[in-house]
Order: structure tokens, then C-alpha cells, then sequence
């Protein structure tokens, strides 16, 4: 029977979902029907429970603001868990070795991860190496400055002495401050920060001259460099921005942790991507948003709740973590025919 021009109107389902964030929509609603369903006893209603999910999400999503200015591109970070490491260490050292004020350790906790991006962009978009090469030995490199700044140990209120003892100290002001709780205990100040970093992520990409010139570089490169775009500087200035972010993501495991850990960070960088491409964003640049990746950080950040109060083994959360990207991927390749 011949289709009425009312029903080549009407939307279909298949139309629907052929849209990013239609798919980052669906794929959350599910992550949500999971924990109505597998609710830990009713553990999943209890205000706490998305109080704490959002809390454990936002240091892996202020990574994922920067990695989507990235990806943006078409490039990729891998050394974000490196850097918030490196950071980490350095804001520990300055707090609680040095015991520098809030105003200056913060700040320069950034300005660490903003140089480790300056160093990624300049390898990447000057020198022409591979962005998955020239944040592969960042992601190396950072590592072991930090465990050379922390001298192999974690950065702690047990100060070592000359004499080989050890003196404790309080916990510094800066970091009780970011591992608080407001508005009567209901939301963290780190996913209050999460949200800040967002907002200041979407304001370049949807309001900012860079952002149309990052995502001008993503669609064709050449294209971008012929039409004016300074792809070069641009390029590097996201990098910049990822390292600064992951810059403050370091602070807030320190705050959280109250101390600064040269392991830490170590897979946050796959989380991170999980998020992007789950939103939407296409790891071949020029496609995707903030708002997209909004939507990754709740459905990854949810899920791992729910399996969390649920008993389910951290391996086996890897690995579902590994599918989820390859399904998310797959559904992108889709997606575009």
C-alpha cells in the first residue's frame, strides 16, 4: 500500500535513533530502567546513592570535557591519567609539604596540566607525530615525573623528617573545601567543579571562536588550513585545555583522597573516552558537544552505581566498560548511513 504523504512525515523510529544524542538519550534511559529494576534493595532509591554516583563521576568527567575538545578534532589524549597523577602529586607537595594558601596551589595545580597539553598540542599539531604517539609518551613521561616529585611514595599528611620520622598534619583547607558537601549534605563541591568545567567546555565549543575552528579542523583538516583556520594553534589549544582540566581532575582526587598518589589515574583515560563516544561525540572529529558528553558521564558514571551496589566484581566492570565503547562505536558507524 502506497505511503499517504502523512506518513512520510511522520518520524520514524529508526530516524529517531539515527540522531547522537536520540542514542545518548536511549542508551541512559536503559542504564536507569537497569537500576529500577536491579535496585540493591531498594538501594538505588535512597537520595545518597545518586549523591555518591555523581560524586564518583565527576573526576572522570572533567577529564572527558577536556578529552571532547580533543576528539573534536579527531585527535585523542591518552596521557589525561598521567597528568591528573602528576598534578595530584604537585597540589599535595605545595598543600601539605609546602604548605603553599589555597590561591596560589590551585591555580598552579592547573598551570602542571596545562603545560603537560602545551607539550601534547606542540608534539601533535607542530611537529606532525600522531596524536595517539605524542600522548602516549606524555602519558609515560607524566607518570614518572610523578614519582619522581613524590620520590616514589604517596604524598600524605605524614610528613617524612630529616631524622627519619614522621610528623602528621592537618589536612589542607583547599582540600577539605573541594571534598565537602553542600545544600544540606545533597550534592559534592568536586561534581559542583564537574559542572563548572562543562560549562566552561561547552562556552568554547558552541560560543567561541575556537570551538567552530576545533570543529572545522575535526571535518577536513585541509579544508580548515585553506579556509583560514589556524589549525596549528587551535589544535594545540585544545590540547592546553585537556591538560588543564586534567589538571584540575588531579586536585579533586587529591582532595578527595587527601593526598597525592602517583598511581592515580591509571585507566581514567578509558573512562574518559567511554563517556565521549557513548554521548555521541565521533572520534573522527568534527561531530559532537558538550551536552553529548553530559549524557556519556551520567550513563557511565550511573552504571557503575548500579553495578557497584550490586556486588559486581571491579574486573568484570572493565570489562563491560571495553564492550560498551565498541558497541558505542558501532552504533556511531550506523548511524551515519
Amino acid at each position: 500500500m502506497p505511503e499517504t504523504p502523512d506518513d512520510r512525515s511522520r518520524p520514524r523510529v529508526g530516524t529517531l535513533l539515527a540522531s547522537p544524542a536520540a542514542r545518548a538519550l536511549a542508551a541512559f534511559a536503559l542504564v536507569l530502567l537497569l537500576g529500577l529494576v536491579f535496585n540493591a534493595d531498594g538501594a538505588f532509591f535512597k537520595p545518597g546513592v545518586h549523591r555518591d554516583a555523581l560524586r564518583q563521576a565527576s573526576v572522570y568527567g572533567i577529564l572527558a570535557c577536556g578529552m571532547t575538545l580533543v576528539i573534536t578534532t579527531g585527535g585523542i589524549d591518552l596521557s589525561v591519567g598521567s597528568v591528573l597523577a602528576l598534578s595530584a602529586v604537585c597540589s599535595a607537595t605545595m598543600a601539605i609539604y609546602w604548605g603553599w594558601p589555597p590561591w596560589v596551589v590551585a591555580p598552579a595545580s592547573v598551570l602542571v596540566g596545562a603545560a603537560c597539553g602545551l607539550a601534547s598540542g606542540v608534539v601533535t599539531a607542530w611537529l606532525r607525530v600522531q596524536p595517539f604517539i605524542a600522548t602516549l609518551a606524555m602519558m609515560v613521561f607524566a607518570r614518572g615525573l610523578a614519582k619522581q616529585v613524590a620520590g616514589g611514595v604517596k604524598v600524605s599528611t605524614a610528613v617524612p623528617q630529616p631524622d627519619g620520622t614522621y610528623e602528621y598534619v592537618g589536612v589542607p583547607t583547599l582540600f577539605r573545601a573541594i571534598d565537602a558537601q553542600v545544600l544540606g549534605g545533597a550534592v559534592s563541591v568536586v561534581t559542583l567543579v564537574f559542572l563548572g568545567c562543562a560549562a566552561v567546555a561547552y562556552l568554547v565549543l558552541a560560543r567561541r571562536r575556537l570551538g567552530r575552528e576545533l570543529y572545522a579542523i575535526g571535518g577536513n583538516k585541509e579544508a580548515a588550513h585553506l579556509s583560514g583556520v589556524p589549525v596549528v594553534r587551535s589544535t594545540v589549544w585544545a590540547y592546553v585545555l585537556s591538560g588543564a582540566l586534567a589538571g584540575v581532575a588531579g586536585l579533586c582526587q587529591a582532595s578527595q583522597e587527601q593526598q597525592g598518589d602517583p598511581e592515580a589515574g591509571a585507566g581514567y583515560e578509558l573512562t574518559a573516552i567511554a563517556m565521549v563516544v557513548i554521548g555521541g561525540t565521533s572520534l573522527m572529529g568534527g561531530r559532537g558537544g558538550m551536552g553529548l558528553t553530559m549524557l556519556g558521564v551520567l550513563t557511565i558514571g550511573y552504571l557503575d552505581k548500579i553495578l557497584s551496589i550490586n556486588a559486581v566484581p571491579s574486573s568484570t566492570r572493565l570489562m563491560l566498560t571495553g564492550v560498551i565503547i565498541v558497541a558505542a562505536v558501532l552504533t556511531q558507524k550506523r548511524g551515519r548511513y
